[in-house]
């Protein structure tokens, strides 16, 4: 009885503990003749991306960027919104304020610095 008990507590509190459907690894856009996967997963009370792997026309290949945070302080509104966060270009080295929008395996990013604003459509590579 008492490992019923304790079953039904824990699938009680699952539903809190559910990934974020943004989770995952996401394919951006080629920006500068090269793209990233990212993975996007919690920090802390907000998402954010890592850039996993990178590639270029010649393939896979080891850059500077791998580790590093292309996305933070993105916050779920829900719906696929996810707004408040910031994006980094590594590209020219900018950070802009930034947003997301996801419907099924595509996320729309845009990030602006004030009135310059720019968008990339990435996909789920995992």
């Amino acid at each position: 009885m008492r490992n019923f008990a304790l079953g039904l507590v824990l699938s009680l509190f699952a539903g809190t503990a559910m990934a974020d459907p943004v989770e995952g690894i996401w394919k951006t856009a080629v920006d500068d003749g090269a793209y990233a996967h990212v993975n996007i997963a919690p920090c802390g009370a907000a998402l954010c991306g890592h850039i996993t792997r990178t590639f270029n026309s010649g393939g896979e290949f080891k850059s500077d960027s791998i580790g590093k945070k292309l996305v933070w302080d993105m916050q779920a509104k829900g719906s696929g919104a996810y707004s408040g966060g910031k994006i980094w270009q590594p590209s020219s080295g900018k950070v802009y304020k930034s947003k997301m929008s996801m419907k099924g395996n595509v996320l729309n990013v845009s990030g602006c610095v004030g009135p310059i604003c720019k968008k990339q459509v990435w996909t789920r590579a995992k």
